[in-house]
């Protein structure tokens, strides 16, 4: 089984002078869930290279057992540091692709036309698409065949908007994950904060924060079988 994992090329957390990228949780997660399992995964960002860290999620508090063994794997950090450039990535070599988060996703891959286009590929084809905790920004203006928004009648979940509260940053982000999902039609739930939290609609899986990206990883690797 061939799995891409398109992670975020943005750094700048808005204004602030702060630095963002991906979660170290969301990546660590399920690219061990999965690699366990004998599965081949392959990175990709929109710019190819080193991608970003969010620097909140090296912190001891976001420490897990995966983030951890992330720490202690050269192999896995070489591959951060050398991701492809997602537009030299043809999606007929993968089965299922996987968006970690954190919060660059808003400002790049929300708007990016090669994963737009990448992701619209994947459904088409009858692939799994698979996105946690902010990495559903990147359906913001995804499409289906028939031109409606991807998400319009199924299933979703995503970062709440009272999570984003409890970081403090409602206020600096370019949107709220919650709202966007609403906004285009989707069914959006939620557990309560920092809970798991996982929803499947056919090919579409979303994970509402960290602690839901291991199931996230699960759900894809069910739905590839």
């Amino acid at each position: 089984m061939d799995v891409l994992f398109v992670l975020t090329s943005h750094d700048k957390l808005g204004d602030t002078g702060k630095k963002t990228g991906f979660w170290v949780e969301e990546f660590a997660g399920p690219y061990y869930t999965l690699k366990d399992k004998g599965v081949n995964i392959t990175l990709a960002t929109p710019k190819g290279g080193k991608a970003p860290i969010d620097p909140s999620s090296t912190t001891e508090d976001a420490s897990t057992k995966d983030t951890q063994r992330f720490n202690n794997d050269p192999e896995a950090q070489e591959r951060i540091n050398t991701t492809k450039k997602l537009s030299e990535v043809n999606p007929a070599d993968f089965d299922a692709v996987f968006y970690p988060g954190g919060h660059g996703p808003l400002w790049d891959l929300a708007t990016d036309a090669t994963s737009i286009k990448l992701i619209e590929t994947f459904y088409a084809q009858d692939k799994p698409v698979a996105f946690v905790c902010h990495a559903p920004a990147a359906l913001k203006h995804v499409t289906a065949a028939d031109g409606a928004p991807l998400v319009q009648g199924k299933k979703v979940t995503g970062f709440t908007n009272s999570e984003e509260e409890a970081v403090q940053l409602k206020d600096v982000v370019p949107f709220l994950v919650e709202d966007m999902l609403k906004e285009n039609g989707g069914h959006y739930t939620k557990a309560n904060d920092w809970e798991e939290h996982v929803v499947q609609d056919g090919l579409l899986i979303t994970g509402q924060n960290p602690a839901s990206s291991k199931l996230v990883a699960e759900k894809l690797y069910e739905a590839t079988k």
